[in-house]
């Protein structure tokens, strides 16, 4: 009997290109949800004092007013962040670093999909030029999520994944719905307005200075910048949207029992001190350092990371072609976003986050136009990356030859990429194409790196954790509230932050404390020591002559250190022990 014909039908070059994107996007969802529990995840030491409020405010039972225990550090964000960060855990019953930042997560995969929706419409209208809207909408979603800032930014317990969608969402709901949008004269501006609010509810009433400017601009584009028109059928809509957004803010003085700490504590002291000289002349910080206006200047590249390269080439090939509408409005936010943020005499890339998903929108509509060298140098840089990866993890196994570290699955993920990553070199064709994955792949691959630090081999045992449970345990602080992170560490125990700037020997704090966490060199034996617990910690903080040294190749040697839990019997100060980091 003849057996019938089972081979599919051929499937379409347009066919694979969309199966490619969508595995990209998968992997994209699963990278930024990989290790999330992990305490060496790339982020900025702010995780720990607002982890910090929100415990304390969770103890309370209340959620107002905020609580802390850190020095001048209390109502230094809105409530918003707070409050997702008790609703997520559950008011602190399940006090796990996943339940904290899953929200954050959430939060960032949501702008990528209006990354996505915004960078499809736009490509819509360029039908006619052979540009595929579905591409450039991937192109565009998975360059946000292959940003270092967003990875950096975007997954940790902070305000920045929360911020970016709420001040994003604005823009997007003009460009994306463009005439009906700008023609609103009163729902959309209340939209606006609503929108607005809950992004400075996460972050400061401050950010309605470059929002309002900008909306500002863009209804006066849209006028073609007739001034007249724009006062007159424009200006309420933007004041609407103002009101509305400062009166969601100022509900946080309504309902905070006491307000007067509010404005004194984050009107004044967290937003107008960012105003102050800070140690020198305003004109001299402008002017010269890292924080000066040329600094600032290279933010938007700098928070691409690996496609820094690509995003420094965009700014060429728009200054060389004509852009469309669309495109100069994007630019607007981005270049309004500068020049406020140049104001303040503390500038940092990190303010240019809220630009991020525009950026990415314009290198998708650019994304041909690019040099293909730009993608190679960005390739070659990942492949930087990687070997200095292999280095380390094969450095890292040889001196703890006992334990079994990375797997073969993790030595499969980096032969993978550096493949992927040479075929993007060398085949012109798929260069581009393969960009954005290598780089998501660069970026899991760091984070399985890690993974022991989170493992057995970077935790204290049971044992150890039980003997610590109850007691007071002292560990090395060099950031406010770092010590937050050693309550996932060490569950139950009591803990308590020494100050670790300045190095101190294990007999000076043996003579301190009767338990303490110290670190020191993997190499270093501490004999008389009673040792409670061991375990492999990364160090993320160094000294200038620490990063003199790495840079002088002891890369190995000032990373990764042990930290013993030890015990002391021999406490000879008696004085109260003052919590250090606060």
């Amino acid at each position: 009997m003849r057996l019938p014909n089972l081979s599919m039908k051929r499937i379409s070059p347009a066919a694979w290109r969309f199966i490619y994107y969508g595995l990209a996007v998968v992997l994209a969802v699963f990278t930024y949800f990989y290790a999330l529990d992990s305490a060496h995840i790339p982020k900025n030491g702010d995780e720990f004092p607002y982890t910090h409020i929100t415990r304390l405010t969770a103890e309370s039972g209340h959620l107002l007013p905020l609580q802390s225990q850190l020095h001048g550090m209390r109502n230094t964000k809105p409530p918003l962040l707070f409050w997702q960060g008790i609703l997520s855990t559950h008011w602190g019953a399940q006090w796990t670093w996943w339940n904290l930042r899953y929200p954050s997560v959430i939060y960032t995969l949501l702008t990528a999909l209006l990354v996505f929706l915004l960078a499809h419409r736009l490509a819509g209208e360029r039908r006619s030029e052979g540009v595929d809207p579905v591409e450039t909408g991937f192109i565009a979603a998975l360059t946000y999520l292959a940003f270092f800032s967003t990875y950096r930014f975007g997954r940790p317990f902070l305000v920045n994944p929360a911020e970016i969608f709420w001040f994003f969402l604005p823009f997007f709901t003009l460009l994306y719905w463009r005439t009906q949008a700008f023609d609103s004269r009163l729902i959309v501006p209340l939209l606006l307005g609503v929108e607005v609010g809950m992004g400075l509810l996460y972050k400061s009433f401050a950010l309605v200075a470059p929002v309002s400017l900008a909306l500002s601009l863009w209804y006066l584009h849209q006028r073609q910048y007739r001034w007249s028109a724009f006062i007159l059928k424009d200006a309420l809509k933007v004041a609407i949207t103002v009101i509305v957004a400062l009166a969601l803010f100022g509900l946080w003085f309504v309902f905070d029992p006491d307000p007067a700490a509010v404005w004194r504590e984050f009107i004044v002291g967290e937003n107008a001190g960012k105003f102050g000289a800070q140690g020198g002349s305003y004109l001299g910080h402008l002017l010269w350092g890292g924080s000066s206006v040329w600094a600032l200047l290279l933010g938007y590249p700098m928070n691409a990371g690996l496609l820094a390269f690509p995003v420094a080439a965009l700014g060429w090939v728009a200054y060389r072609r004509p852009l469309s509408d669309a495109e100069k409005l994007l630019w607007i936010w981005m270049g309004v976003l500068f020049v406020v943020f140049c104001v303040p005499s503390q500038r940092s890339a990190r303010y240019l986050l809220e630009a991020m998903p525009v950026l990415a929108v314009l290198c998708a509509l650019s994304w041909q136009r690019i040099s293909r060298w730009a993608f190679v140098a960005s390739l070659l840089l990942c492949g930087g990356v990687l070997v200095l990866l292999a280095f380390l993890s094969w450095r890292l196994q040889q001196a703890m030859p006992g334990e079994d570290l990375y797997s073969a699955g993790y030595w499969l993920l980096l032969l993978m990429t550096a493949t992927l990553l040479l075929l993007g070199i060398f085949h012109a064709r798929t260069t581009r194409l393969v960009t954005n994955v290598v780089v998501l792949l660069v970026m899991l691959s760091l984070a399985a790196f890690l993974r022991p630090f989170d493992g057995i081999a970077g935790n204290f045992s049971a044992g150890a954790q039980r003997y610590a449970a109850g007691k007071e345990v002292w560990v090395p602080c060099d950031f406010r509230a770092v010590d937050e992170g050693y309550r996932f560490i060490l569950p139950g125990a009591k803990i308590h932050g020494y100050f670790a700037g300045a190095p101190l020997s294990v007999g000076e704090l043996a003579s301190r404390y009767d338990l303490f966490a110290v670190q020191l060199p993997l190499q270093t034996p501490c004999d008389g020591c009673k040792i409670i617990g061991e375990r492999l910690e990364i160090r993320g903080r160094h000294s200038p002559d620490e990063l003199k040294r790495i840079l002088a190749g002891e890369v190995f040697e000032q990373l990764f250190v042990k930290e013993l839990l030890i015990e002391s019997s021999g406490v000879s100060q008696v004085a109260a022990k003052e919590e250090g980091c606060r």
